[in-house]
């Protein structure tokens, strides 16, 4: 699975602006929501469901917030940088900046496991958030995500 497998270029945004882990979560799921004609309800409370278990702030200014959802056919994301860090309770308390969204159908099991492990492949390596976080401009930045060569596959 790659990533632009997961990902469309009107789904990833750069200099996203938000205060909060929540208004963040809400703020991206609204977005993916009305692009894939989903319920943003239901994506945001599927999303806090999750958060509840513990902080998909994964460390190192990344968070990896993920939900399943009844009637989605595909795993589909959402990538933002964040124009300020937000606090996000993460594993290392460092504030988030980087968030990847991920939204997998019910069923999924190991292909949202694959999925999860792909993303956090691509996250783990500061190189690439660095480049990430310097870049301004959404469609660069969905070149860079989805372009092999950039991060170890």
């Amino acid at each position: 699975m790659d990533i632009e497998d997961l990902l469309s270029t009107d789904l990833v945004l750069a200099d996203f602006k938000a205060s909060s882990k929540k208004q963040a979560l809400q703020a991206l799921s609204r977005r993916w929501a009305t692009a894939k004609g989903v319920d943003e309800r239901i994506a945001f409370e599927k999303l806090l469901e999750r958060e509840r278990l513990g902080s998909t702030g994964v460390g190192k200014g990344v968070a990896i917030p993920h939900a399943r959802i009844a009637g989605l056919t595909e795993i589909t994301g959402v990538f933002a940088r964040l124009a300020s860090p937000v606090d996000f309770d993460a594993v290392d308390d460092v504030p988030v900046d980087l968030v990847f969204m991920l939204f997998a159908p019910e069923d999924a099991g190991a292909d949202h496991l694959k999925a999860l492990a792909r993303v956090s492949r691509m996250l783990r390596d500061s190189t690439t958030c660095d480049k990430f976080r310097q870049t301004a401009d959404a469609s660069a930045l969905y070149a860079m995500i989805v372009q092999p060569s950039s991060h170890a596959a």
